[in-house]
């Protein structure tokens, strides 16, 4: 039972604990690019410069999109076949809906890494890449202009694993 001070109605006391607890659970919420962020990042990525990884022309891994406003976010399985994308699985509510809407959308890590690329020729204000230590990009952070809200991507590639009879593209 909640004890009001004397003199404080009890009104005045349950309208402060709806508020602070409709505050603090919406806060609590965060959406999913936040939440992304906070949980990003495998412990064996190492910083930019392994860029000697070349892509198989058949693997899968997961992908964590998310940080600013654009159509790739959420959690997908991504599976890669003949340097295609010849699946992809919605591991979220946000993942299933681009796979249903929107399945073109799920790249590669190859685009991944063309994506960065191109960040790079336009002279972006972030476009990092950390590797894992079996060489495959582990995450990839962009950022186009520093002062622009919601242009950011951060895409975080996790159990990653080339698939039997993979060969190298062009080889």
């Amino acid at each position: 039972m909640t004890a009001a001070r004397p003199g404080v109605p009890v009104r005045f006391v349950a309208f402060a604990v709806l508020v602070v607890g409709v505050g603090g659970t919406t806060a609590a919420c965060g959406d999913e690019p936040a939440a992304l962020v906070g949980k990003a990042g495998p412990a064996a990525a190492a910083p930019s410069g392994g860029g000697d990884w070349e892509e198989p022309s058949s693997y899968a891994y997961t992908l964590r999109s998310g940080a600013g406003e654009r159509a790739l976010i959420g959690t997908f399985r991504v599976t890669v076949r003949a340097g295609k994308v010849s699946e992809a699985v919605g591991l979220d509510d946000s993942g299933r809906r681009v796979v249903k809407e929107l399945p073109e959308q799920v790249p590669t890590i190859g685009e991944l890494l063309e994506e960065v690329e191109q960040a790079r020729r336009e002279k972006a204000h972030t476009a990092e890449t950390e590797y894992a230590a079996d060489g495959h990009p582990a995450r990839i952070t962009l950022d186009w202009e520093e002062e622009a809200i919601d242009d950011e991507a951060l895409y975080v590639i996790s159990a990653y694993e080339p698939l039997s009879g993979a060969t190298r593209p062009n080889g």
